[in-house]
């Protein structure tokens, strides 16, 4: 008989972020179904879903729930990186573990939170050092406004700066605005060499779209010059885009086509979301299999045994090691345009690279 081991999933299927969380959820429940009908494993999950709805103010209390009113100690989930914060008391009072399976910003471990997607040295530092290379060092920064799309900015701002480029003009949208003509207008007038977008949701749908426009009246921007890049556009997306993202070029972890991210076994997954959620589903299986009580460890302990260290997860940072692929919208899908292989994950670039550190100040 296995052994039945509660697991919560906290993800949101409607908001401004919804198809990313969809795409989360679909990847999460694929894992769970794969691990409960392989007979090599000797647990099953059951699911113990929240859903938040898009709103960061309930991501705590419903994380709180699946940890006090169940038995369930590790959680999947969170789609932004407000919700991840927003999250870590309550993993602190309730002594459970998040796994999160999106892309971040960096600059941050924590002893309650294994990260499964991308950090900047795995997305935004290849997609830099691509763009330099073809297009030039003249950017244009834009996002939502909250801490991923400033942090993103920030380091974007200070590596252009180190490679001699300039930041032609920054602006930012709160979470689910639609109102880009004022920033697509000065992306037009400065004629920067790429633009940098960090916009979450619609505000990147109707960004996409009003560059679409201007590149279809504009010469300049025409024919590959000007491209947007991003660090977390994918295929869970592109219906929602249509045509208007033709072009955009962006680094992942995953792109279809590919080799799964969790040790080979097979899924038919629609994104890096969906398959980032799947392989934090199979990797905490793999770890709690044959070893009863195991999920009642701490996470530190958890992380300490051999098979997290063979699956690429490092027991310091918390970070898994990933592929870095670039890859650019042709056509409808994403087309690989260069692969780096496996690069593990360094939050805080300090491995091998002279990047920038936080600047910091006391504010009195």
């Amino acid at each position: 008989m296995k052994r039945k081991i509660d697991l919560g999933i906290l993800f949101s299927r409607s908001g401004t972020y919804s198809l990313l969380g969809e795409a989360s959820l679909t990847g999460a429940l694929k894992g769970i179904a794969q691990v409960n009908a392989d007979p090599a494993f000797d647990i099953a999950f059951r699911a113990v879903t929240r859903d938040p709805q898009g709103n960061v103010d309930a991501y705590a209390p419903m994380c709180e729930d699946i940890l006090r009113e169940t038995a369930a100690r590790h959680v999947i989930g969170c789609t932004t990186s407000w919700s991840r914060k927003e999250v870590i008391p309550a993993l602190e009072r309730a002594d459970g573990a998040l796994w999160y399976p999106v892309p971040h910003e960096g600059f941050e471990t924590s002893d309650r939170i294994v990260y499964t997607h991308a950090c900047p040295n795995q997305h935004l530092l290849p997609l830099l050092d691509h763009a330099f290379a073809r297009h030039g060092t003249r950017s244009y920064l834009t996002g939502s406004n909250y801490i991923w799309g400033w942090e993103m900015n920030r380091l974007a701002r200070e590596i252009g700066m180190r490679a001699g480029g300039s930041v032609l003009g920054e602006r930012y949208l709160p979470l689910g605005a639609t109102d880009v003509a004022r920033i697509v207008d000065e992306i037009a007038e400065l004629r920067p060499d790429f633009v940098l977008n960090q916009l979450i949701g619609p505000s990147q749908y109707a960004f996409l779209q009003v560059m679409a426009e201007l590149r279809a009246k504009d010469p300049y921007f025409a024919q590959g010059n000007c491209p947007v890049l991003s660090c977390n556009l994918t295929e869970c997306e592109l219906p929602a885009i249509g045509d208007a993202g033709e072009g955009v070029i962006a680094a992942g972890p995953w792109f279809r086509g590919m080799p799964d991210l969790a040790q080979g076994e097979g899924c038919d997954f629609g994104s890096s979301f969906e398959a980032a959620a799947h392989a934090s589903v199979m990797m905490l299986a793999h770890l709690l299999n044959d070893h009863p009580g195991a999920e009642m460890l701490p996470l530190a302990d958890l992380l300490a045994l051999p098979k997290a260290t063979q699956m690429g997860i490092n027991a310091r940072t918390h970070h898994t090691s990933l592929p870095v692929v670039i890859a650019q919208v042709q056509d409808g899908a994403f087309v690989p345009l260069k692969s780096m292989g496996l690069v593990e994950g360094d939050p805080y670039l300090t491995m091998g690279r002279d990047t920038p550190r936080p600047a910091l100040r006391v504010v009195t």
